[in-house]
C-alpha cells in the first residue's frame, strides 16, 4: 500500500469519526460530562433554592414547592406559578420534573408555553453550571409561531430552571438529541442561555407589529 494511499485512508477514517461523535454528541456527551453535586456546587452555591415541604406522617413521598413559568393570559409575559413536586437527591433529575410539569402546563388558567406532547428526553448539569435539556421535536411545533411565542417557550424553561435551582447559570436547550439555532427562527440557542427576568409580566415588552413594505404586505 503507498503512503499516498494510507493517508487518505487515515483521513477518511477521521472524517468518518468526526461525523460519528457530531450526530450522537448529546448522547455520548454524558459519559464524560461532570455533574454537579446535588446539594451544592463547587463554590458553595446551594443546587436548589425550591422551598421542602414537610413530609406527610404517613410515610408519603417528600415533595418540594418549585417557581414555574407560563404565558400570562392577560398581559404579554411569563407568570410565575408555585407548584409541588416530587423531591429528588438527583439534579438532573429535580430538573426534569420541573420541566415535566412546564409540558403539563398551568393549574391556574395561565396559557402554555411548550406543545403538551413535548419529552424530556435527558437533562444533564455539567460542573460548570451548564444545565443540557435535550427536548423532543414536539417543543419547536404549535405554540412558537411568532417571536414573542419563541421568546416565552425558551425563557420559560431557562427561568424556571434557573430560579429553582441556582447551581445552574445557564441552560442550553437541544432539540431530539442535537443542537439547534432557534425553536422557530428567531430565539437564538447555539450557546448557553442565561436567565432572563425581564420578560416576566411587570417588564416584558412585546416586538412591534410587522410594519408593510412598498413591495408587499407584511413581513414577519
Amino acid at each position: 500500500m503507498s503512503a499516498r494511499l494510507a493517508n487518505l485512508l487515515s483521513v477518511a477514517a477521521l472524517g468518518c469519526l468526526a461525523a460519528t461523535i457530531a450526530l450522537t454528541a448529546p448522547r455520548w456527551a454524558r459519559h464524560f460530562r461532570q455533574p454537579l453535586t446535588p446539594l451544592e456546587d463547587d463554590r458553595g452555591t446551594p443546587a436548589s433554592s425550591a422551598t421542602p415541604i414537610p413530609a406527610a406522617s404517613d410515610g408519603a413521598e417528600r415533595r418540594i414547592s418549585v417557581k414555574l413559568f407560563f404565558e400570562s393570559a392577560e398581559r404579554p409575559g411569563l407568570m410565575m406559578e408555585e407548584r409541588a413536586v416530587t423531591f429528588s437527591t438527583d439534579l438532573s433529575r429535580q430538573i426534569r420534573s420541573v420541566l415535566e410539569e412546564i409540558v403539563r402546563g398551568s393549574q391556574q388558567n395561565l396559557l402554555p408555553t411548550l406543545d403538551p406532547q413535548t419529552r424530556i428526553l435527558d437533562v444533564f448539569v455539567t460542573a460548570r453550571g451548564i444545565a443540557y435539556v435535550d427536548l423532543s421535536k414536539e417543543a419547536s411545533q404549535a405554540f412558537v409561531a411568532g417571536s414573542d411565542d419563541e421568546l416565552l417557550a425558551v425563557y420559560s424553561v431557562v427561568d424556571s430552571i434557573t430560579a429553582n435551582f441556582p447551581a445552574v447559570r445557564r441552560v442550553q436547550i437541544l432539540i431530539d438529541d442535537h443542537p439547534v439555532e432557534t425553536l422557530s427562527g428567531h430565539v437564538d440557542l447555539s450557546r448557553p442561555l442565561p436567565a432572563d427576568m425581564t420578560v416576566l409580566t411587570d417588564t416584558f415588552t412585546p416586538s412591534p407589529e410587522p410594519s408593510a413594505t412598498p413591495n408587499g404586505p407584511k413581513t414577519s
